[in-house]
Formats: structure tokens, sequence, C-alpha cells
């Protein structure tokens, strides 16, 4: 997902992006149909990616995991309440465990993804920290002036979620901030009850969505003029292949062996857990992913103190969900071939399996 979750602020940091991006950036080309032979199938060029991403996209979904949790959080707290500076150390602390735990399995370093992370991590870093200076001081005053949630207040709550629902799919910079800037102008009262919070949030908002506006369309240029169109699709090699399901339309069949084995594409990212538990649900086993037979990097929602027992190569670290006490993400390796078997097995038990890193 190289490109998928940029930084979203950090004007400072704009040229050394666009460097970063032009190391980065896997190139993308058309699907060519694998070679079935008796006794295998091979996945394409185009649909391998080396086995070190599954651990280094983990950082880069920290940064829609954090959001997400943001945007829970403000349905029902402020801002001022959200532990900005505790994320900036969960992302910290988790992205330095799957580097190691990549290192000591002799991956490649893949210093163009490295140099990625490190943009990223640094924008989210600055901004994170601004934000929790801000809302801990002119936000929380406001805030303890106001009678109930303003209607700036509820609009930001709403962009959050739909900026969460988007970033899953898109990338960031394809979000609108530019139509939300000018709904908080021409749709939201300017005036109304609790005045102080209201222009207190109206700033604050216009100043986010206005230099997020402005940095997406650099970095919308920036992608478009060294990128290719980034490959959508993770192959997979599984057996044997279900009947197709038309509620999952986009299993595309590359490949068949008489065996019963099939090479299969399906959607990345955060569709990949989707048709991944579909498929093992139906009875599908998985011997490749992106063409890696190893270990995938996968992340599991439980209660303070859970380990799971089922299908885990290895638990690399776990972090407590900061706004849900009592709650805990764990994040494990399970290996390829016995990676459908776990998921049937976490489902039977309940298990909340919160991403899968397709590489």
């Amino acid at each position: 997902m190289m490109t998928r979750y940029l930084i979203r602020c950090g004007l400072t940091l704009g040229g050394f992006l666009v460097a970063a991006v032009c190391w980065a950036q896997p190139s993308a080309t058309g699907t060519t149909p694998a070679t079935a032979t008796p006794t295998a199938l091979i996945t394409p060029p185009e649909h391998r990616r080396g086995v070190e991403q599954t651990f280094l996209t983990y950082p880069e979904w920290y940064l829609v995991f954090s959001p997400a949790e943001y945007a829970a959080f403000v349905q029902h707290g402020t801002p001022d309440q959200f532990p900005f500076l505790g994320h900036i150390g969960q992302f910290w602390s988790g992205y330095l465990t799957v580097f190691e735990k990549s290192r000591s399995m002799g991956h490649d370093l893949n210093p163009g993804y490295h140099l990625m992370v490190m943009v990223i991590g640094i924008s989210t870093t600055v901004e994170y920290a601004l934000r929790a200076a801000y809302e801990n001081s002119f936000g929380a005053l406001s805030q303890a002036t106001a009678s109930a949630p303003t209607a700036e207040d509820r609009l930001a709550s709403r962009v959050a979620q739909e900026y969460v629902d988007f970033i899953r799919v898109l990338p960031w910079y394809e979000f609108d901030f530019w139509r939300q800037f000018k709904t908080l102008w021409t749709e939201l009262p300017m005036v109304g009850p609790d005045m102080l919070r209201k222009w207190e949030r109206r700033f604050a908002l216009s100043l986010e969505y206005g230099i997020k506006a402005g940095y997406a369309q650099l970095i919308k240029l920036g992608t478009q003029a060294v990128y290719d169109p980034a490959l959508l699709v993770t192959s997979v090699q599984l057996k044997p292949l279900p009947p197709s399901d038309p509620q999952w339309p986009d299993v595309h069949v590359l490949a068949q062996s008489p065996d019963g084995t099939a090479l299969v594409t399906v959607p990345r990212y955060d569709a990949f857990m989707r048709y991944a538990q579909s498929l093992a649900s139906r009875g599908a086993d998985f011997s490749e992913i992106a063409g890696n037979r190893s270990v995938i990097l996968v992340s599991l929602v439980g209660d303070t103190g859970w380990r799971p027992q089922q299908g885990v190569e290895a638990v690399l670290f776990e972090q407590p969900i900061l706004t849900q006490p009592g709650r805990q993400r764990v994040v494990v390796t399970a290996k390829v071939p016995t990676l459908a078997q776990a998921l049937r097995e976490w489902t039977s038990a309940g298990v909340q399996v919160e991403h899968i890193f397709d590489y």
C-alpha cells in the first residue's frame, strides 16, 4: 500500500516526501496469465511482492487504525481527550518491532520502503504533537465553555469517519478536503449557542482542511508524475477453488491445474481480509500469497491479557487500544499454508481479525 496512506499534513516535509515516493513505489503493469503445469502454478512477476512488505506495511496501516480510533472516539468524546501522544509512541514501537523481526528473518532491507515509513512517521509525529498541544490548550478551553456539541463539532465527527472509510480503499490525497472546507463555511450557521466553541472549532477545522486540501493536490500531482498506477489486487494460490459467489464477485481466476489448485486474484488492501475469510470459510486453503509461501502478518483484537491459541506462528507484540480500556491489539505472524485454517479457527473462537497485511 506504498502510496496509499502518505503524510496527511507536514508541509515542511513535502520535498523529502516526493523523493521518498520516487524511491518506494513498486511498478504495476498489465496482468499476464500464469503458466499452469500439472504440478505447479507460477505467480506472474507483476503479482509478486517481497515478504518484507507484510511487515513494513504495519506502520502504514497503523495510520489507518489511528484515525479510525479517533473517529470512533469523537462520536462520544472530545478531541482534547484523545491520546495523540500515546499514538505517536505506538507507531514508532510497532515499526521498530516489525523491522527487527523482518531483519532477523533475513528479508530484503527494502530501503525505499523504510524511507517512506520514516517520512510518514515523522510527519504524523509532528501533526499529532501539534494537535495535542492545541487541543489541550485552546481546544480544551473552548470545550469548557460549551454546553453541547456545536454544528462544527458534529461536522468534524462526521468527516473523521468519512475520511477513515475513504482511506481504507483509496489514497488519502484523493479525499475531498475542499468540499469539507466549503461545507464548513457555506452550510453551517455562523451564529448560535456556544459561540466561543463554534468559532474556535471553525478556526481549527479551517486550518486543518485548508492545509490538507492544498497539500493533497501537491502529492497527487507528484504521484501521477512519477508512478505507474498501483496494482489493486493480490494473487492467491489456493485449493480447492470454491464455486463462484455473487457476494464475492472479484475473485478472478488466472490459471488452474488438473489437481484442483487455482491461481486467482482478489482485491488488495482492506478488502483482502474479507475475501480471504470468505474463501477460507468455503473450504479453500492457501499455498501462496503474492508469490510468498513463508509468513504473513496479522493483527487481532481481544481483551487485555488475551493471546490467540490457534493458528499463530509467533506473537510479535501487543498494544493497548488506548481509547478502549480492557482491549488490546495483538500482532502475530501466521504461516501462509496454514492461514486459511487459522482464519477458520479464529472465526469459530470469536476472534476479531483487524487486518491481514497482504504485502
